[in-house]
């Protein structure tokens, strides 16, 4: 008989790929959403609405003859709009709430998708692991750090992951706005950019949560997750601009002016981000029975040659 799945967050962009994924596997899936309707799922997939997070809600029906649950809704980054208490009552206390219900419901395996937020800024000087003490500079960071620890003091049997920045087709954010520049056809100020950056494809966050679901390796432990390769702001514009068959067209411009034209504009934390560092290394992950399956360059091609990319 085929085990039920709760996903929350299903209509998201790493939700509707899981929830594809899950069901082609031979799993049933409950993709639990605030819209139900506006995504449509194939056979095994019965779509349910998600009350809001920001109340306290109460999750044992939604976790009837549920096996798994995947936990990815939240509220993400949207600057000075979101208050630290919001982000603390969706994104800590939902989930401490759904820890409590799902460990008295004897769950199989909890699965909460964290960030690399929860352990670091925007930007890291060494290379990060699960062994570096949390850190987290936003109100974004801080309540998923909180949902961490209160999900491993509940009981409930539990994988954490870390990711960093995903892209896929049709990935929102920072990723759609890189993809929309590479697609544009004028030369970007990008060249002198030297910070690496880790990045993860959709299809190895998916592998990930397949294999914690089923890995006893992975119970009640945390892990940061990222391709193997991290590449600059230059070559990944570069490899985007390739897909559609297009030459880099960068050229330099100094990075003490790109930065304080940023800061003075109160875009600092976005320079972090254009032109620090921020490598993950997945060893824990791999060392338990992992393995990525996409490649960067690969993945990245892939996603601007995608209908969705463009």
């Amino acid at each position: 008989m085929a085990q039920t799945v709760l996903v929350t967050g299903s209509s998201g962009f790493v939700g509707r790929h899981l929830v594809a994924a899950l069901a082609g596997a031979g799993y049933k899936v409950r993709a639990a959403s605030r819209s139900p309707g506006a995504v449509g799922f194939g056979d095994n997939v019965a779509a349910v609405r998600l009350p809001n997070l920001a109340e306290r809600i109460n999750w044992d029906p939604l976790l009837v003859d549920v096996e798994y649950v995947v936990h990815l809704a939240g509220v993400a980054h949207r600057g000075a709009a979101v208050s630290e208490e919001m982000y603390d009552r969706i994104n800590h206390v939902a989930v401490a709430d759904l820890a409590t219900a799902a460990a008295k419901a004897g769950l199989a395996r909890l699965i909460f998708i964290s960030s690399i937020g929860s352990q670091s800024g925007p930007s890291a000087e060494h290379v990060l692991s699960e062994a570096d003490e949390p850190c987290p500079t936003t109100g974004y960071g801080r309540s998923k750090l909180a949902a961490e620890i209160a999900l491993r003091a509940c009981g409930v049997p539990h994988t954490i992951l870390r990711p960093v920045l995903m892209y896929g087709p049709n990935a929102p954010g920072n990723m759609g706005m890189l993809v929309r520049l590479a697609a544009a056809p004028w030369p970007l100020p990008l060249r002198a950019l030297t910070g690496r950056r880790s990045l993860l494809a959709i299809d190895n966050l998916i592998s990930a949560i397949e294999f914690a679901m089923k890995s006893p390796a992975t119970r009640n432990e945390s892990y940061v997750i990222a391709d193997l390769d991290a590449l600059t702001l230059p070559e990944i514009v570069g490899v985007l601009r390739a897909a559609i068959a297009r030459s880099p067209r960068l050229f330099p411009f100094p990075q003490w002016l790109l930065a304080n034209a940023l800061r003075m504009i109160g875009q600092g934390d976005l320079w972090q981000r254009l032109g620090g560092s921020l490598i993950v290394n997945p060893a824990k992950l791999i060392a338990a029975g992992w393995r990525p399956a996409v490649d960067t360059r690969e993945g990245l091609t892939a996603m601007m040659r995608s209908g969705e990319a463009r």
